[in-house]
């Protein structure tokens, strides 16, 4: 590794957060070099890439051509007991991309824009003077060597490993549930544009299950769970589920990842000295799906334009780099609330509270009146636009006086 000319900005992790932030400094004209730990990538994947269109659309990232693997205009929700409610919206509002790809098409872009990027170097430590972070010791082939950067951006993932370095107060570990994430082949009795979500304590505690299809007949199959082994949840789903069961008592496995996702809301502050924390270290993801790539990729670009801002006037002192978690807490603040919330919700749900609230769904006409929602990452902002729509006003009543019942 050359390090006679050190970059003005060191990136950790290479997934799209972190790949993401080096296109963005990279389009400032910033020096920016990315180190990432594995030989390859976007390898392994850690999540199944189901992801707003919308968002994408937003982000500069869609169409996709060779990543999108599908697109949905509905899903099936069921309860532990069968009873299904589905959601059928007037166009496709969601792609499941292929995670790889996807990983490697943003860090392409950073490198046709100047960053570079180091594969199989790890991170050992941040370099830390005086309370502000001025470098990374980095392994590469074996090999240490120290490097001076005014900002190291921190896109390390869930392990916040290099994070606590700084004394900022890490993800609360109270929030974490534990996935695995499979592809299956010989699934049956699956619409091809829709999401299949299963719900139950029995099945899926603390999180869900699901089934997202693929046009070749096999399928990203998995669930998360804040307790247990999620492979022992994943068999019982398989074997147990009376929907769930039946879609994939033939399915066999063609491989399998397991990862830690963060449902408790962002970290209080994402800034120190130098430092600055984007995506899943930063715990930037929803609460209600666990999906972080959209929330991971726009904290990323306010991460380029502050370190662009603090570069520009020489200063890379929190009270200069604490404009990100500003524009972060304006981003974010209110729908991360909201979703918060709603965590809190289907968790005190019992079995049977959740089987009769899908009935109230359906007997309420709530898929038609979500029927032109294109926005499901701000979800707070998506509930408030359709709140005022009869069939909601009455959920939402139902739900209320549920959520006042279980914290009675």
């Amino acid at each position: 590794m050359n390090t006679q000319n050190s970059p003005q900005v060191a990136v950790i992790g290479a997934g799209p957060a972190g790949s993401y932030t080096a296109l963005q400094l990279a389009k400032h004209g910033i020096k920016t070099v990315v180190f990432e730990e594995h030989p390859q990538i976007g390898q392994p994947a850690h999540c199944a890439g189901h992801i707003s269109i919308r968002s994408l659309k937003t982000l500069g990232l869609y169409p996709l051509e060779g990543i999108v693997e599908n697109t949905f205009c509905a899903a099936n929700f069921y309860s532990p007991h069968g009873t299904k409610f589905t959601l059928h919206l007037d166009c496709p509002v969601t792609a499941a991309l292929n995670r790889t790809y996807l990983d490697q098409y943003i860090a392409k872009q950073a490198q046709k824009a100047g960053a570079e990027f180091i594969l199989n170097s790890r991170v050992q430590t941040l370099l830390i003077q005086k309370g502000t972070v001025t470098g990374l010791k980095v392994k590469t082939n074996n090999t240490d060597t120290h490097l001076s950067t005014p900002i190291v951006i921190d896109a390390e993932g869930i392990s916040s490993r290099l994070l606590r370095q700084t004394g900022l107060t890490p993800l609360k570990p109270s929030g974490l549930v534990y996935a695995i994430e499979t592809e299956m082949d010989n699934i049956e009795n699956i619409e091809k544009h829709a999401v299949e979500v299963y719900f139950g304590k029995g099945y899926a505690p603390g999180f869900y299950g699901w089934v997202i299809p693929k046009p070749d007949g096999t399928a990203k199959v998995g669930l998360a769970t804040n307790q247990g082994d999620p492979r022992n949840y994943l068999k019982r789903l398989m074997t147990k589920h009376p929907v769930a069961s039946k879609q994939l008592s033939k399915a066999k496995i063609l491989n399998a990842n397991y990862h830690a996702i963060s449902l408790g809301g962002p970290i209080p502050q994402a800034c120190s000295n130098g430092f600055l924390a984007v995506g899943d270290c930063a715990s930037q993801i929803k609460p209600t799906t666990g999906g972080g790539v959209i929330f991971s990729l726009t904290a990323a670009k306010e991460a380029a334009n502050t370190a662009n801002q603090a570069l520009t006037r020489g200063d890379v002192s929190v009270k200069t780099l604490m404009s990100y978690q500003r524009r972060c807490t304006e981003l974010f603040s209110f729908d991360f609330k909201t979703m918060l919330q709603l965590r809190h919700f289907l968790d005190s749900l019992s079995d049977e509270k959740l089987d009769a609230m899908l009935r109230v769904c359906s007997k309420l006409g709530v898929d038609k009146a979500l029927r032109g929602v294109t926005e499901i990452d701000y979800q707070g902002k998506m509930l408030l636009n359709v709140a005022t729509k009869p069939a909601m006003i009455a959920a939402l009543a139902y739900f209320g006086l549920l959520y006042l019942h279980n914290h009675s």
